[in-house]
């Protein structure tokens, strides 16, 4: 039994040996040249430190010539950043002669941008699409729309990284100076015959301050002839212009007929009360006969009167209808 548990306590032990002194790491390391002791390993254990990802960045930093002590890669890693990208960063800035500070890559590090991208895109700078897919489409004074598609070349610029603008803000500048340039063309065909103008323009934006790259060149990569959208909006004004006219023209109408619907029963309202006053015409007649207002003969000049009329209103329209019929 207490061999048992003598063979435990070995085991144990291996492994907890193991553990806080990698073996291979500090021969590797001791192999390329580097002063590494197994106290500074099993410190980084304590310290919570990765020594597999510390080690090997020494030994990078050191074979690239390089001046980057593990005490600084030790405070990156424990600030939370990539030190395997940043010691890659270092070396290819330095043998680009950038001038890279290993302060200034932990900054951008730290900042949430790709180092090493960053790095890789300063030596070999990149193209981007405007707009990413499809073209962008712009219209100019004589009504013609103008499809168009540049592609930027761009270069990182390293000091800048650190608070500049993403590529994002490239495009949507690029596209603000692609549409105003097509804008302010008086015809689609000038953008056609010179489509480097709009190149031109763009660049003298200077549409690369406050980002994080440095325009090289924007190039037209395709140009189109998209539809007469002046045309098209004369269209719908003249529609929509004669909209409001019919329905300016039916709000008359419906005045008009409102109105003669008023005048209707105005009329027929006086011809009631014409009705109403002729039938008193018979009492007012009895009433003067008993009252002896009213003799004999001046009821048969009334009575003469009045067929006269009658007479004379049947000839007016007998003679209406003629001249009708003669100007037919």
């Amino acid at each position: 039994m207490p061999m048992f548990i003598l063979i435990l306590l070995f085991v144990g032990f291996f492994f907890l040996f193991v553990y806080f002194i990698p073996v291979r790491l500090w021969i590797s390391a001791i192999a390329s040249g580097v002063k590494t002791s197994l106290l500074s390993l099993i410190g980084m254990r304590l310290r919570k430190v990765d020594p597999f990802v510390i080690v090997p960045s020494i030994i990078m930093v050191h074979k690239a010539g390089l001046s980057v002590n593990s005490d600084a890669l030790e405070a990156h890693y424990l600030a939370g950043g990539d030190v395997i990208k940043v010691v890659k960063a270092l070396i290819s800035a330095d043998k680009a002669n950038l001038g890279l500070k290993f302060e200034k890559a932990c900054a951008i590090d730290l900042a949430g941008r790709d180092v090493l991208d960053a790095v890789r895109t300063s030596v070999n700078p990149k193209v981007i699409d405007c707009p990413k897919s499809g073209l962008l489409s712009a219209v100019a004074k004589d009504g013609i729309e103008v499809r168009a598609r540049a592609r930027v070349t761009v270069r990182a610029n390293i000091e800048r990284l650190v608070g500049g603008a993403i590529e994002e803000t490239i495009v949507a500048r690029v596209g603000e100076g692609i549409v105003t340039t097509i804008g302010s063309a008086d015809t689609y065909k000038a953008v056609l015959e010179n489509p480097d103008k709009i190149s031109k323009n763009v660049l003298e934006r200077g549409l690369d301050a406050g980002t994080a790259f440095e325009i090289l060149s924007i190039d037209i990569a395709d140009v189109d002839v998209g539809r007469n959208v002046g045309a098209k909006l004369q269209t719908d004004q003249a529609e929509a212009d004669l909209k409001v006219a019919q329905a300016k023209a039916e709000t008359r109408r419906a005045m008009a007929v409102a109105q003669e619907q008023e005048m209707s029963a105005r009329t027929q309202e006086m011809r009631a009360k014409v009705v109403e006053a002729e039938s008193e015409i018979p009492k007012a007649i009895a009433q003067a006969f008993r009252e002896g207002k009213l003799g004999v003969m001046d009821y048969y000049n009334i009575k003469n009167i009045q067929a006269d009329t009658s007479m004379r209103e049947q000839i007016g329209g007998m003679n209406e209808r003629k001249d009708s019929q003669e100007k037919e």
